[in-house]
C-alpha cells in the first residue's frame, strides 16, 4: 500500500498550485467552486485587488487577517469607515497596507451597497452569464488568458457602478476563482469535479 504522502505527490494539480500546503488546498477546495453569496464575492473581488501586482499566495496567507482587519467584509460596516479606520489599516502588519487599495475596498463597499439597493451583488455579476459558468477545456496553463472579452465587459460594468481595482486581468482571475469559468487544466483532478458543480448551479437572478 502506498504512503500517504506518495498517494497525495500522485494527485494532478494545475501547475500554479505548486507545493505550498495552504495554496494546494485552496486549489483543491475553493478555486473554481461557483459561489453564489454575494458577501463571499464580494471579498473576494477585494481580495484579487489587492493582489495586484503581487502573487495570490501573499494574500492568502495574510486572508484570515484581512477578514479581521475588514470586519468579516461586512460591507456595511466597511461603508462607515473613516480617517481613523484608514490610520489602523495602515498600521496593521497583518495586511497590505496600501493605501490606494484600502481607500478602494471603502469605495468597493459602498459602491456594494448601492447596487444592493436594485439587485444583489450575485445577481449582477451572474447576469453577465446567462447559461451559467463556462467550462473551457485548457491543456497548457500558457493557454490560460490574463483577461477575455467578458471579463472586460464585467470590468467595465463594475466601474460603472463605482468599483475601483476591478480592471479586466482582475475580474478574470475573480472570474476563476469563484467558478464564473472553470479554468482548471482537463489533466487536473479539479476540473471534472468542478465541472459537475458548475452543470447543477443555479445562479442568482434577484
Amino acid at each position: 500500500m502506498s504512503r500517504p504522502e506518495e498517494a497525495a505527490a500522485a494527485v494532478v494539480r494545475c501547475p500554479w498550485a505548486g507545493t505550498d500546503p495552504l495554496y494546494a488546498r485552496y486549489h483543491d477546495e475553493e478555486w473554481g467552486v461557483p459561489k453564489a453569496d454575494s458577501r463571499a464575492l464580494f471579498e473576494k473581488l477585494v481580495l484579487e485587488g489587492f493582489q495586484s501586482g503581487l502573487s495570490w499566495i501573499t494574500i492568502l496567507k495574510k486572508r484570515e487577517s484581512f477578514r479581521r482587519a475588514f470586519d468579516g467584509f461586512d460591507a456595511e460596516r466597511i461603508a462607515r469607515y473613516g480617517d481613523a479606520d484608514v490610520a489602523r489599516l495602515m498600521a496593521d502588519p497583518g495586511i497590505v497596507r496600501n493605501r490606494l487599495k484600502v481607500e478602494a475596498t471603502i469605495d468597493n463597499a459602498r459602491a456594494f451597497l448601492e447596487l444592493a439597493e436594485v439587485q444583489s451583488f450575485a445577481a449582477f455579476l451572474w447576469g453577465f452569464l446567462p447559461d451559467g459558468p463556462v467550462v473551457n477545456r485548457r491543456d497548457g496553463q500558457d493557454k490560460l488568458p490574463a483577461s477575455t472579452e467578458l471579463s472586460a465587459r464585467i470590468s467595465k460594468a463594475l466601474k460603472k457602478e463605482g468599483f475601483r481595482f476591478v480592471g479586466p486581468t482582475t475580474v478574470y482571475a475573480f472570474m476563476q476563482s469563484v467558478g464564473m469559468v472553470n479554468d482548471h487544466l482537463t489533466s487536473c483532478h479539479r476540473h471534472a469535479a468542478c465541472a459537475e458543480l458548475q452543470r447543477t448551479f443555479s445562479p442568482p437572478r434577484r
